[in-house]
Formats: C-alpha cells, sequence, structure tokens
C-alpha cells in the first residue's frame, strides 16, 4: 500500500501570496487599470454604460453596469477579489466583455474594504449590490467572482445568505474563480490585522461550511499553476457542495495563475465565458 502524506502548512503567509508567487506580479494592476479605463471609455462613448450607480450610502457602493448590442438576455455579475481590503471596480471593466457579446447584461461592483468593515458585512453589500443590479436587469442572474469575489458570490447562495428571495431564486449558475471558500486558514496569516476575522466569523462566512440554498450550477475554476491552496479550496468547495445536492464542477486551468486566470472573462468562446453564460 502506498500513501501520500502532505506536510502541514508551516507559513501561511506564503501559502496565501499570490504576488510572491508570480513572477512581475507588481507589473499587472497598472495594466488592469489600463485595460478598464480603455473599456469603459469605449462603452461610454457608445452609450451602453451605466457607471457608478449607487446601491448603498457608503462611497464606495456603486457599480457600474455594461449593456449589449440588443435587449440583455440576463444578468452577469463579476465580483472583485483583492482579500476583501483592495481593489474596486475599476480594474476589471474589460472582463465583461465576454458575457457582453453572449447577450448579457454585465454589473461590477465595488464595495467596502476591511479595516472599515468587517468581512460579514461586505456580505451584506454585496447581497444589497445584486438586489438593486436585479431591479434593473430582468432575466436569468449569473455570478461570477475571483478570489475573495469568489467567496463572495458563493456566499450569496448558502442557506443564510442576506438576498431576497426574489433575487436568489434568478441565480442559476455561479462561476467562482480561485474562490476562498474556507476562511479559518485566514486567520494565521498576518493580513488578519486588517481583516480582524475571528473563528466565530470564520466559520459562519466560510461557504465550505454552510449549506448551499436553491439548484444553481455551482463552477469552481483555479488556475493550474496557482499557489496550493488555491487549488485545494478550489476543490473543497465543489465536494463539500456536492455531497449536499448541488450541480458542481471542480476545474483547473492548465498554465495559468491567479493573475491571469480570469483574462478568460474577456474572450466569448472562452470555457469561463461558456461556463457562465452557456
Amino acid at each position: 500500500m502506498s500513501q501520500t502524506v502532505d506536510a502541514p502548512i508551516d507559513d501561511f503567509d506564503t501559502a496565501y501570496g499570490n504576488s510572491g508567487a508570480i513572477a512581475g506580479a507588481e507589473t499587472y494592476p497598472p495594466r488592469w487599470r489600463e485595460r478598464a479605463s480603455a473599456f469603459r471609455q469605449e462603452m461610454d462613448a457608445a452609450g451602453r454604460a451605466r457607471l457608478a450607480c449607487p446601491y448603498g450610502a457608503d462611497e464606495r457602493a456603486r457599480y457600474d453596469l455594461f449593456l449589449p448590442d440588443g435587449a440583455p438576455g440576463g444578468l452577469a455579475v463579476y465580483v472583485h477579489g483583492g482579500y476583501w481590503k483592495a481593489f474596486g471596480r475599476s480594474e476589471w471593466s474589460h472582463l465583461a466583455a465576454g458575457a457582453l457579446a453572449r447577450g448579457f447584461a454585465v454589473a461590477m461592483p465595488s464595495y467596502p474594504l476591511c479595516p472599515t468593515i468587517r468581512i460579514a458585512g461586505i456580505t451584506r453589500q454585496i447581497a444589497q449590490f445584486l438586489d438593486m443590479a436585479a431591479s434593473d436587469i430582468a432575466g436569468p442572474i449569473r455570478l461570477s467572482g475571483h478570489s475573495a469575489g469568489g467567496h463572495l458570490v458563493t456566499r450569496m447562495i448558502c442557506t443564510d445568505s442576506p438576498l431576497s428571495e426574489a433575487t436568489a431564486a434568478r441565480i442559476d449558475r455561479v462561476l467562482s474563480i480561485s474562490g476562498v471558500h474556507d476562511l479559518r486558514p485566514i486567520m494565521k496569516t498576518a493580513m488578519n490585522e486588517v481583516l480582524a476575522l475571528d473563528l466565530p466569523e470564520a466559520r459562519a462566512e466560510s461557504p465550505a461550511l454552510l449549506e448551499p440554498r436553491g439548484d444553481a450550477a455551482l463552477t469552481c475554476l483555479v488556475g493550474g499553476d496557482e499557489l496550493p491552496e488555491f487549488r485545494r479550496q478550489n476543490a473543497l468547495l465543489a465536494s463539500a457542495w456536492h455531497g449536499l445536492g448541488l450541480r458542481t464542477g471542480a476545474v483547473e486551468a492548465p498554465g495559468r495563475h491567479h493573475f491571469d486566470v480570469i483574462d478568460a472573462l474577456e474572450d466569448p468562446a472562452s470555457d469561463a465565458v461558456e461556463i457562465l453564460t452557456g
């Protein structure tokens, strides 16, 4: 009998430190902002962008809505990552291109960031955003999110989600890209000085420790070259929720890392966009 035993994690900062694992990591945010800005300008000039739509009182409680060429076939959503403490909607606008080309309107929110709010509060903010965006666009709702955004979109389809019943009933597909689905390991990282996660909140906000609602199909997608913890977290939720009766899949994109796995959302012919909108 052969057996493989994984060594315990002795450095959680390295285990969850994506920037340290990607060559030229510092060059990605400027490129994201440049591409996103050009995309917004193009869409705004075409009259197909509604920018900075408010969904709450906080100055970061805003979302951008991009409209397809023709009546929308539904609403696709992208929730950004950044470990609940960084970035906003303006870095990611270009990632709407794939779903737009497939006839979906695309909404992208910013949200208040830690430490001005707790992760549980961000969950409530995203639900508030979704209820607002859903009132603008009819049809099915397809959720996608990256990293912390993957956590937030899967959190929306938990049984204790703060979403309205009407919005929740319209969600039929969820794509979590490199999602963090069990928050307990994050408590062991230095970033927890900002996040202030304690064990009760980590448990209450971890989709992998909760039950799914409805019958939305869940796909967990991760880059094949990502850190082992992200690949484990990807498989974890798909396995846990499959065991609770949900339709799930766990997919690894060969050769992709944490910062370029999201590029597929720009391409309407990509597997990721097909999963989301097909």
